[in-house]
This record gives C-alpha cells, structure tokens and sequence, in this order.
C-alpha cells in the first residue's frame, strides 16, 4: 500500500492511549466530559472540504499497490455506478476525512467499515441467527465517532440511491444515533460480563420493525438461511468433473488456478491457518478435504486483494465446507491512529471481529502466503445481508437495529461511561450527527464526480464498455 500519510497532509491529533477503566466511575464520567473540549459535540456536524487535506482519486490511487493490476479497472468500474458504491469503495477516503477533524480520543475497537449494509445476519457456532456487524478489513482502535459518522453518512448516501426523501433519511440518520445513544447510556450502568453477553437475535431483530413489514423481513431471512451455507453454495458453484467436484469458473468473478498454485495455498496457506484454530475446531478442520480452489473477485472496496475460495468435502465425500481466504492489507486508520499491535493483518482482522461480533464463525484463522497476509472464514456461512432497495421502505428501523448493534459492539472494547458522558443526556451530539451526514453525502457525490472524471481523463483505468 503506498504511503497514505503523505497523501494526508494536515497533521492528524493523536489518538489517546486505553483508558484506565479501573477509575471510578465518576472519574470516568468526567473523562467523557473533558473529551468535548477537545471535540465539541456540535463541532462533529461540521465538514470543510477545503481542510480536508487529501485529494481523493489519489487517496483512492494509494491503495493500488498490494492489489492485482489486471483487475483494478473493474474496481474502478464498479465504485463508478453510483455515490452509493463509492461510498462502500472509499473507505481509505473517510478515514482521511475523519482524521482531518478534532475527535473525542474516546477510543473502541473500530469496525472501520460501519456502514448500513454492512450489518446483517450471521450463524452463531450454536446455529442461531445474529444480527451485526459483518467487514472488518479495516477494524483498528480509534475514536468511537468515526464509527457512528460512518454510519449516520451511509444512511443518507443509501437514502438518495433508492429516491427516499432528505425528510425520512434524516429521520432515520436520527434514530440510528439516538439508539446508539440510548444504548450506550444503558451499557453505562450494566456489568461487564453482561455487556459482554448481550447480542440481538433474529426474533429481537424482526421486533424492530412494524408488524405490516415482519413478513417481508421473515423471508428475507428464510430464504438466506437455506441457501447462503456451504450446501446452498456447493449446489450453485460445482459442476462434477473426472468424479470430482469442480468450483465452476466464471472469469473474471472466479478464476481457476493452477495445480502448482493450488498446492502452495494447501500446503502452506492453509496449513499455517490451521495452526492458527483452537484445538477442537482444529479436529474438525482436520476431518475436511480440499479438493479444489479458485481465485475470486468481491466486493467494490475489496475489488484486487487476492481472494481464495476453497472446497473441501468430509470423510462421507457428501458433506461439502467452503472457505475463504482473503488478503488483508493495513487498515485505513493507520495513518491517522497508530499501526496495528499484529503482526499479520490477517490477526488483526479476526481479533477486531472477535472483539466486536457478539459471535464468531468457529473457522476464522489467519496465515500468510508470498508476502502477502490473509484472513480466513467460512464462506456463505447463513450470512444473510440486505440490500439498499430492500431496506428504503423501512429505512428508520433498520437504522435503529444498526444503531444498537454498534453501540453494543463498542461498549465491548471502549468505556460506555465514559462515551455516554461525552454524548450527554440531550439531543446535541445527534443534530451533529444529522447535519455532517447530509454534508458528508453531499461531499460523496463530489468525490463520485471526481471519479468518473478521472476514468473519461485516463488517470484511473475503468473496464471498457
């Protein structure tokens, strides 16, 4: 990855080192409230383009150099569609924009990635459906805001994308932050071991909504978790080849690889990753073949990070697993906070997700490969995501379902007395919140404009028509 930090030329503030939450409570909560010296709470409604410090397209530009060349124009291509896929894409660019503004110093695990689509359902190791948060390439301790206008900015992107009026995105921007707010204040008062327990079931989910829109919602979800496993995926990616199952390809969304190289990702990849899984789960592991593997292309912020998806099948030779391997590069937020304390970004990745998820997929491990580290997980594992024209009609609930979900996430790894301090009993941190996630849209559709300018000028490749 090039050297985003001289892409980001004002001097970010230093973000503060854990707090000591062996302090008294008062004490804490004092701690909240100094913090808004240091960012008032209706600063964080401000955004001055002009100070932002970077130019986005070589922001964008930056995060090139660990991926694979021949596929970025279709990265490229993909973040042009509209302000909504940049969005998803320009991480790297709200991080330097974020990092340009004072900040609370208040710190948490970051999701790194909070946008609304970015929450959704997940299998438990029990089998139960959670709703949470779901991408955490860039997960990194920071200030718990960043994560909150990350969120709040989406809603409104997502809104404009699916013609929902400014009146409803600003309502829901506005229920999201006041039930991370509400949320927060009761985390302020609960036991750590509960905090720690606490998750939203799929049943807790569907409350959210009024009960005209629960059926609509019941077969979303019906109809993910019957096919978004590894048998639904085993039925629509295989063809039978020489008595095998075969990964079927479809270039250059799939891409078949060669023996030799199949035999590195086996040998070594997966072998350090199996090194990586606790013990029992290391039995199961052992229990599953490999028996075929492609290369992948996902996402749009994702689009050139080397990805692995592997087959494996069980002793029975019915029983199929699929896994994925992706690379993990630095997170976004290095340059703005301080690097990782990992090792392997693919360590990172997993002890943010361990960190945040209320519960994690029993085959989450890390390994590295030819310079390059990787996170690995099951594939399709009942993760069900919504889309953006799915959840326009009931934007709100969905909103406060994520809103929730975050401040639980965060109450987690940070101090929620004193975040709670710091957002205080009134309404003034959510007016912020509305006001820079309007600007920050507004911004995004500027930047969405940059984009397609730089593939009509030739500075950015996009995939020919």
């Amino acid at each position: 990855m090039g050297d985003v930090s001289n892409v980001h030329r004002a001097a970010p503030t230093p973000v503060a080192a854990r707090h000591d939450l062996a302090a008294t409570t008062a004490e804490r909560r004092e701690m909240g409230r100094e913090s808004r010296v240091l960012a008032p709470r209706s600063s964080l409604g401000d955004w001055d383009e002009k100070a932002r410090g970077h130019e986005p397209i070589d922001t964008i530009m930056a995060q090139n150099d660990i991926r694979l060349s021949e596929v970025l124009p279709l990265r490229h291509q993909r973040m042009a569609v509209s302000p909504w896929n940049f969005y998803r894409g320009a991480a790297a660019v709200m991080a330097a924009d974020l990092a340009s503004r004072p900040h609370s110093r208040l710190e948490v695990q970051l999701c790194g990635d909070a946008h609304v689509l970015n929450f959704g359902l997940w299998a438990t190791p029990e089998r139960n459906l959670n709703f949470d948060l779901r991408d955490f390439d860039e997960t990194l301790p920071g200030p718990f805001e960043w994560d909150v206008a990350r969120l709040a900015a989406s809603i409104v992107v997502a809104a404009r994308d699916n013609g929902v009026k400014q009146s409803r995105s600003d309502a829901a921007v506005v229920a999201a932050v006041e039930a991370y707010r509400r949320r927060m204040r009761r985390y302020a008062s609960m036991p750590e071991i509960d905090i720690w327990y606490d998750g939203m079931k799929v049943d807790r989910f569907i409350d959210y909504f009024d009960t005209a829109d629960r059926g609509q919602v019941e077969v979303w979800y019906e109809k993910g978790k019957e096919t978004r496993t590894s048998r639904g995926a085993f039925r629509k990616l295989t063809t039978v080849a020489r008595g095998r199952p075969r990964i079927t390809a479809q270039p250059p969304l799939r891409v078949t690889i060669d023996d030799s190289e199949q035999g590195d990702i086996v040998e070594h990849l997966l072998g350090q990753y199996r090194d990586t899984l606790q013990e029992d789960r290391r039995n199961l592991f052992d229990r599953f073949t490999p028996v075929d593997v492609v290369r992948q292309v996902v996402g749009v912020g994702s689009v050139g990070m080397v990805v692995y998806l592997v087959l494996f099948t069980g002793r029975s030779g019915e029983d199929p697993l699929f896994l994925q391997c992706k690379q993990a590069g630095p997170s976004v937020y290095e340059a703005y906070t301080y690097p990782s304390t990992h090792d392997n970004h693919g360590a990172r990745v997993i002890a943010g997700k361990r960190m945040v998820q209320s519960a994690t997929d029993i085959f989450v491990g890390w390994a590295s490969l030819e310079g390059r580290d990787y996170y690995v997980r099951q594939y399709r594992d009942m993760k069900i995501i919504p889309t953006t024209d799915l959840i326009a009609p009931m934007l709100a609930e969905f909103a406060t379902a994520c809103g929730n979900t975050l401040a639980r996430a965060h109450a987690r790894s940070g101090d929620p007395v004193a975040i709670d301090a710091y957002m205080g009993k009134g309404d003034e941190f959510t007016k912020a919140m509305r006001r820079f996630a309007r600007r920050y849209a507004d911004q995004n559709e500027r930047d969405h404009d940059k984009l397609l300018s730089a593939i009509r000028r030739g500075k950015l490749e996009g995939v020919a028509d």
